[in-house]
């Protein structure tokens, strides 16, 4: 992923699918609110990436956290990076780990946390958990809302 522009280069316009996370694009938009924190969520029911080993479905329910310095990220621009995984064969904890880096390397955050709520292969779920940053006073965190596992949903 290269470093983005100033502009969002997807917003408004027709865009299609990438094939893979490596050819997604990431925006970024300046944060209107940089004098006060706060936690934006973006939450993905329904993310999905193949095993590499199996090439089976992987599915999982993410949720990301984040309080923001001076960007947003740009939410069509993360749709169509998260659904570029859909093909792509990765292991849950490279993957989970992996989106929170590339988000953090991009907007710099105060706080980030990323939950890989991963639904069972095998008869176990694995759940992956990363963050960077810590929470900064005063600010509301929510529970990421995400049961543990009987049969999520």
């Amino acid at each position: 992923m290269s470093k983005p522009p100033l502009k969002p280069r997807l917003l408004g316009k027709q865009s299609r699918l990438p094939s893979s996370p490596a050819d997604a694009v990431l925006d970024r938009v300046p944060n209107p609110h940089p004098d006060t924190d706060y936690v934006a969520r973006f939450t993905a029911p329904e993310f999905t990436t193949l095993c590499p080993i199996t090439g089976q479905p992987d599915f999982a329910h993410l949720v990301i956290d984040y309080v923001p310095r001076e960007w947003l990220v740009e939410s069509k621009s993360l749709k169509l990076y998260l659904a570029s995984y859909r093909n792509t064969g990765t292991f849950h904890e490279d993957c989970t780990v992996g989106i929170g880096k590339e988000l953090g390397a991009l907007l710099k955050p105060k706080f980030l946390r990323i939950g890989g709520y991963w639904y069972p292969r095998g008869g176990m779920p694995i759940d992956v958990f990363w963050q960077m940053g810590k929470v900064p006073a005063g600010v509301w965190l929510p529970d990421p809302g995400v049961a543990p596992y009987r049969g999520r949903g």
